[in-house]
């Protein structure tokens, strides 16, 4: 389980495809402090670590993850965010992210404000039921609050805090995004359903 706010971001240093899964080494300040299988949420997709060295990890990328995930689209030079699994005791900044992609959606344009950016993603047809405006949503494993919806967009402010210190800063238009919507309304909806079966 995560909060979706990033602790901090990594750079893609190798990459290779071993029997369909790939395998990325992840350059971070914390891989000192990771142990082996520990859990840890990369553009919001929960992977379980390899130590390799003080800076250095390996973590690898079955096919279902690549199918639902931008992690196929990596390459190495590449930012990624990171963040490890919440502690028992620790505080919930963010929202409930469990680090199980839903998906990607592609980015319709960046917005540059005065002292934010407005980011607006299409949605896919039939998840805009997921999306409910100033409802939680993590883009990249970022815990987001939607400000705005239409029937095939949803946008997002990102303060200049979160623009600096994830991969946000590198996101262009017609780039794909790893999406997970609020596991809150997921489960309220599949109850609705039910119930009118």
């Amino acid at each position: 389980m995560f909060t979706g706010i990033i602790e901090k971001t990594g750079k893609v240093k190798s990459l290779a495809m071993k029997k369909g899964n790939l395998h990325l080494q992840i350059e971070a300040s914390f891989a000192g402090n990771l142990k082996l299988n520990e859990s840890v949420s990369h553009n919001g997709a929960c992977l379980s670590i390899t130590p390799l060295t003080k800076t250095r990890y390996e973590v690898m990328a079955v096919k279902e993850t690549l199918a639902r995930t931008n992690l196929k689209y990596i390459h190495v030079g590449d930012t990624i965010n990171l963040e490890q699994s919440l502690p028992a005791n620790g505080r919930i900044d963010g929202h409930f992210v469990q680090g199980h992609v839903d998906g990607t959606v592609k980015c319709q344009s960046v917005k540059k404000l005065k002292g934010s950016h407005l980011f607006t993603f299409i949605c896919k047809k039939g998840d805009n039921k997921y999306i409910v405006e100033k409802g939680s949503i993590a883009i990249n494993g970022v815990s987001l609050t939607i400000a705005n919806t239409t029937s095939t967009t949803f946008s997002v402010a990102i303060i200049p805090y979160t623009f600096e210190h994830t991969n946000f800063k590198s996101i262009k238009a017609g780039e794909e995004v790893n999406v997970e919507y609020d596991i809150l309304g997921k489960y309220m909806i599949k109850y609705l359903e039910t119930v009118k079966k």
